[in-house]
């Protein structure tokens, strides 16, 4: 079915005799049925003429068909005849257009050759009149018109260079070049004739005929130029050679100053009779004064070989800057392109800097007073770049500069002398506890004297002569650092007793220790103060020496180790400090470790070996700190130091202290606990401003001083039951030696029998190894009191916490 239909009979699964049974569903409707068959039949014819129309009308369908296809077959084969019309028709007008174009192209053609050829004849024509004209000129000397005409006539002679195989053109390019040679060996006969090798220049000066020469010149060969050039530097400073010879008075250095006036002289007398007859382009006033520069230094360095004996530091330096003052007007007054590949360069200057401390060298006095106030910490200003007449005539001084430095150390010398005998007439600096320990004065002289050397021979040579200056600044900053410093440090030793720090254990209740003066306190600080400043500066002179030399240079100068020279010093300063505190505390220890604690009856306030500590504490420490206000850090370090001295040697006399008796070992804690205080609030005792102590330094003091009162808390506590005992002291202490138990027994008063079985069962108690590093650390500080501590050490925290 190719169209959709509802008709039942139209369907692919039609049934009759359902089809009959959907028209006559009863025996009723059986009564129409001839109305139906007639309707189905009505519909058959219906069927019948259509199919008969169809089969009909497909008859003539193939007929059609043929028509159509010769109909398009014709159609096709005319379409083909126009397109091969058109094709002949373009064909006819291309064939047109090309009869057209070739005459034209051929008019063109002439046209361009016709302009060419009349082109070249007037080059032609140019030429050889011009090749006629330059010879007559050459021999009447008419350079002016010379200069001009010559250059015409090169350019035209560029257009035949393709026609040199003609004869007639080869000949006139032969006519040129030999005009050419002979105008540059008539000028150069010209310039000899006015300007000769021999005798003095010609009278009247220079003509217009030379300076249109000269014009011509610059046309001509390059060498012409150059030989001209060259014939009249000689000539000009040929007497320079005679009045500056080695064997004349005026020759040696102290007279440089007539050398630099002569030429003066010269260039001013150039500059007025023959400015205006050589080119501008040729710079020949700059170009006599580089050819004067090259002699002077040749003269000057072959006559300080023959009398070098002769050189004296004050000869060398007055030569040397009166030489660089002179380069210093040749590099104002010239560009200096003569020495630079010809070519001109502008000079870049350098940024502008907001640093004093990194002026121009001339301005040697603010250098000295950045060096002076120690103002070395501001951004480093670019190294200006040398003007290419640096070093021109004073590099000839370089290899006699060991004058200078042996005059440097024979000065430097003298003046470490001269420190030290000021310091001894002088004395030692007066107490200061306003501003801080006062930094010795003649250190910034030396610094000052050092930046004067550094800028001086910076002038004179960044090369060698440097590096020796350097070593010869380590020599003396070493001897400062031992001389001045460490030599004026005060002696451990008692002036009045003769008792050495160590014989200070050994001394009796009661006896007065040895002591460093308020004066020698004073002067400890003041020698760290200055060992600081020292410190500090050399590195910034360090710094400034690797700007100074020639970058190859840069790795040879170290001034480490005397940096390090420095730090030992500041070191043995603190360590004194340290020392004369530790041993003012000794005689209080040693009385501490003396006293019969057993007999101890009741607890009371803080013993009087406490306050004796404390009382030297308060007499040191604000003298040290007022002393070192400018450099905290140190006195930071000076804190750190005596406790960890100071607390060790205090458990150590605390193991003295044997037997105790409960209430001795109150007692012990209370000052022990006393002490800690003290030691927390040693950095800013004594001062009416109150500064948190640095956390490394409490960390140390919690820690050292904590140990002790645990070591005391084990010693209160009952010694039975035995492994209640043991327990307590591993949580309280942590420690796993035996020596130190052994020793807490001992404090106990545990006779040895006693002792031996406590022993063996610590030893079996004994814990693990502890995994971190900082397992022991926090158990020993954090570690709570156990429940099984008596009433007692309970009752003693209470007291303790109400006196405070």
């Amino acid at each position: 079915m190719v169209f959709p239909s509802q008709d039942p009979l139209d369907r692919a699964d039609f049934n009759a005799v359902e089809y009959i049974n959907t028209l006559f569903p009863t025996e009723q409707s059986l009564a129409n049925i001839d109305e139906v068959v007639n309707k189905i039949r009505l519909k058959i014819r219906r069927l019948d003429d259509n199919i008969r129309t169809v089969v009909r009308g497909q008859t003539n369908v193939g007929q059609d068909g043929r028509q159509a296809l010769e109909e398009a077959q014709k159609a096709i084969q005319q379409l083909f005849g126009k397109i091969k019309d058109i094709k002949d028709k373009a064909e006819k007008s291309e064939q047109m257009v090309k009869e057209i174009t070739r005459d034209i192209k051929q008019l063109d053609h002439a046209k361009r050759h016709l302009t060419t050829s009349i082109t070249t004849l007037n080059h032609l024509h140019m030429l050889a009149g011009g090749v006629d004209s330059l010879e007559a000129m050459t021999r009447r000397r008419q350079y002016g018109e010379v200069a001009n005409l010559l250059q015409g006539v090169m350019n035209v002679l560029e257009h035949f260079h393709k026609y040199m195989g003609i004869p007639q053109i080869r000949q006139l390019s032969e006519r040129v070049k030999a005009a050419q040679t002979e105008l540059g060996q008539q000028i150069l006969a010209d310039f000899e004739e006015a300007f000769p090798s021999q005798g003095t220049k010609r009278p009247g000066g220079p003509s217009n005929v030379l300076r249109d020469a000269c014009q011509v010149a610059n046309i001509l060969d390059p060498r012409i130029k150059q030989e001209i050039i060259k014939k009249f530097i000689k000539q000009h400073l040929s007497e320079y050679l005679v009045l500056f010879q080695e064997n004349q008075d005026v020759a040696w250095l102290d007279k440089i100053d007539r050398r630099y006036a002569w030429i003066k002289r010269q260039l001013v007398d150039y500059e007025e009779k023959y400015g205006r007859m050589f080119p501008r382009e040729w710079y020949m006033a700059e170009r006599i004064a580089v050819e004067f520069c090259h002699i002077t230094r040749t003269e000057l360095a072959k006559i300080m070989r023959t009398r070098a004996k002769e050189i004296e530091v004050k000869l060398l330096l007055f030569a040397i800057q009166r030489t660089t003052n002179f380069e210093g007007f040749l590099a104002k007054r010239f560009s200096g392109c003569t020495l630079t590949d010809g070519t001109l360069k502008k000079l870049e200057s350098p940024p502008a800097s907001t640093n004093p401390f990194l002026e121009d060298e001339p301005a040697a006095e603010m250098e000295e007073l950045a060096m002076e106030k120690g103002d070395l910490e501001q951004p480093k200003k670019p190294k200006a770049p040398d003007t290419p007449f640096h070093g021109i005539v004073s590099k000839c001084f370089e290899p006699h500069l060991y004058v200078y430095i042996e005059s440097q150390d024979k000065n430097l010398g003298e003046l470490i002398d001269r420190f030290v005998a000021d310091f001894k007439a002088q004395g030692p600096p007066k107490p200061n506890t306003d501003e801080g320990g006062a930094v010795l004065p003649s250190c910034a002289d030396l610094f000052v004297y050092y930046k004067k050397c550094m800028v001086q021979c910076s002038q004179l040579s960044t090369g060698e002569p440097m590096i020796a200056l350097t070593t010869i600044f380590q020599k003396y900053l070493r001897e400062y650092a031992w001389k001045i410093l460490s030599g004026n440090l005060p002696k451990t030793t008692s002036s009045s007793g003769g008792l050495t720090i160590s014989s200070l254990l050994k001394e009796k209740e009661g006896s007065e220790a040895a002591k460093f003066t308020l004066e020698e306190l004073c002067l400890i600080c003041s020698i760290l103060s200055t060992a600081e400043y020292c410190l500090a500066t050399t590195q910034q002179l360090e710094e400034k020496l690797k700007e100074k030399v020639d970058v190859s240079l840069t790795e040879r100068i170290n001034l480490t180790g005397e940096m390090d020279t420095f730090s030992t010093v500041i070191s043995s300063s603190i360590q004194l400090l340290v020392q004369d505190l530790d041993a003012a505390c000794d005689p209080a220890l040693t009385a501490m470790s003396k006293m019969q604690w057993q007999n101890v009856e009741h607890v009371g306030d803080q013993s009087p070996y406490v306050t004796s500590v404390i009382l030297h504490i308060k007499q040191n420490v604000p003298i040290i700190r007022d002393n070192l206000a400018s450099t905290r850090k140190y006195f930071t370090q000076f804190c750190i130091k005596f406790a960890n001295s100071f607390i060790p040697k205090f458990i150590t006399h605390l193991f003295k202290c044997k037997p105790i008796s409960m209430v001795g070992a109150e007692q012990l804690l209370l000052d022990t606990h006393s002490l800690k205080m003290v030691l927390l609030d040693l950095p800013s005792i004594g001062s009416q401003v109150v500064r948190k102590a640095p956390a490394s330094y409490t960390k140390i003091v919690v820690k050292g001083m904590t140990r002790a009162e645990m070591i005391l808390k084990v010693v209160m506590a009952p010694h039975e039951p035995l492994v209640v005992f043991v327990d307590n002291y591993i949580k309280l202490l942590t420690d796993c030696n035996t020596e130190t138990f052994q020793k807490i027994l001992d404090m106990k008063g545990l006779k040895r029998s006693e002792q031996s079985s406590m022993l063996e069962l610590f030893r079996q108690r004994l814990p693990a190894p502890p995994s971190g590093p900082e397992g022991s650390s926090s158990l020993s500080l954090l570690a709570p009191t156990p429940e099984q501590e008596s009433s007692r050490i309970r009752k003693l925290e209470k007291l303790i916490k109400k006196r405070l």
